[in-house]
């Protein structure tokens, strides 16, 4: 069987497979998850908006699609990139295929080219910009879309809620005002099991229509792309601090620092999946994390700030968690509610808890 889609990299490089999922051309960033399982969970969390994922393991769509564990109710990703695709899931709670799930949302897929020298590529040469086109497209047309192709600086307008939104808990111990920069529905989930209704507010709501709410806690969610792109949020959790407990993830967490005025930057190839070791400061303890970020906060940018950093990656030494005691702040840059990951750091939420406890 002769290929009949390829992956062209702006560097030139090539990389030939066969379809599944939508037939179109597009023009992702490319990066690359090392997790084991939750490709569900993957090609719908919003913070891979617009970006093709090389996915390491092997083997997906095995255990196919089930109603339950989608992340956003319409998948932003670009591309889902894989060594072997199965369309024949054996598991009791599928009810879908991946390839009829990618379809109906127009997201693109190629099974076949060596994930392994991808994902290495990817590791030596840094995240890029990259082709999903026919296996026919002519190389120097494939080139010059590339050079011409800018990538978006819009994507947490483009998976942010349109309007607010009230999810309650019965019964109900504390609101929760969450700032949606492409939050996960997981997230949503713990903060319910704690006893929290979530108010759920536009990515550019102020300050003073997020208080008229009368929260007893911020939230500031996950997302994708570079903290710089969204400034209205930043200003409104600069005005917000001090006001309330507030608690933030993964952009989240470098919005907050933004906010305090440190300086964030990005990583050459980010960090996805649910295997990264961090370290805890405070405790000593290493948590297994799961993550999907491309930023990160510099480290001597927060000297002229009140933040203390928490949690250090122990794979690059980068900045994985801050604290401001005088606020009442706390954030991380991984993903405590762990969809798909480890369960390690559960507990941030009820740190989120008892803070709100300790303020009320």
């Amino acid at each position: 069987m002769d290929y009949n889609r390829k992956i062209v990299l702006e560097d030139g490089q090539e990389y030939c497979g066969y379809g599944f999922g939508a037939q179109q051309d597009r023009v992702c960033e490319l990066v690359f998850n090392t997790s084991m399982a939750g490709y569900q969970e993957i090609l719908s969390d919003p913070s891979y908006a617009g970006q093709a994922v090389v996915m390491t393991y092997p083997l997906i769509g095995n255990y196919g699609i089930n109603d339950d564990d989608f992340e956003t109710d319409v998948p932003a990703i670009g591309a889902l990139i894989v060594r072997e695709y199965n369309d024949e899931p054996s598991n009791f709670r599928s009810r879908h295929t991946l390839d009829e799930i990618m379809k109906k949302y127009g997201v693109c897929g190629i099974y076949g080219p060596d994930t392994r020298k991808l994902a290495r590529s990817i590791r030596n040469y840094g995240s890029r910009k990259a082709l999903i086109t026919d296996a026919g497209t002519d190389s120097r047309t494939a080139l010059k879309l590339l050079a011409e192709t800018e990538l978006p600086s819009d994507s947490v307008p483009k998976v942010s809620c349109r309007q607010p939104y009230t999810v309650m808990a019965v019964p109900e111990r504390f609101r929760v005002a969450a700032i949606d920069c492409g939050m996960k529905k997981n997230i949503v989930r713990s903060l319910l099991a704690r006893g929290c209704s979530v108010l759920v507010f536009p990515w550019n709501t102020s300050a003073e229509e997020i208080l008229k709410s009368r929260p007893d806690g911020l939230f500031i969610s996950n997302g994708p792309g570079d903290p710089a792109d969204v400034p209205e949020t930043e200003e409104t959790v600069r005005n917000l601090l001090g006001k309330l407990p507030v608690f933030g993830i993964c952009l989240g967490h470098q919005i907050i620092a933004r906010a305090y005025g440190a300086e964030t930057y990005k990583l050459k190839f980010g960090h996805r999946g649910g295997n990264h070791p961090v370290k805890n400061l405070d405790t000593g303890r290493i948590e297994i994390t799961s993550q999907n970020h491309s930023f990160a906060v510099k480290k001597d940018s927060l000297a002229d700030t009140p933040l203390t950093v928490t949690h250090v990656n122990l794979l690059d030494g980068t900045i994985e968690g801050l604290k401001c005691e005088r606020d009442g702040m706390f954030c991380v840059q991984f993903h405590p509610e762990s969809a798909p990951g480890p369960v390690d750091s559960g507990y941030l939420f009820d740190r989120f808890i008892k803070m709100m406890e300790e303020n009320a």
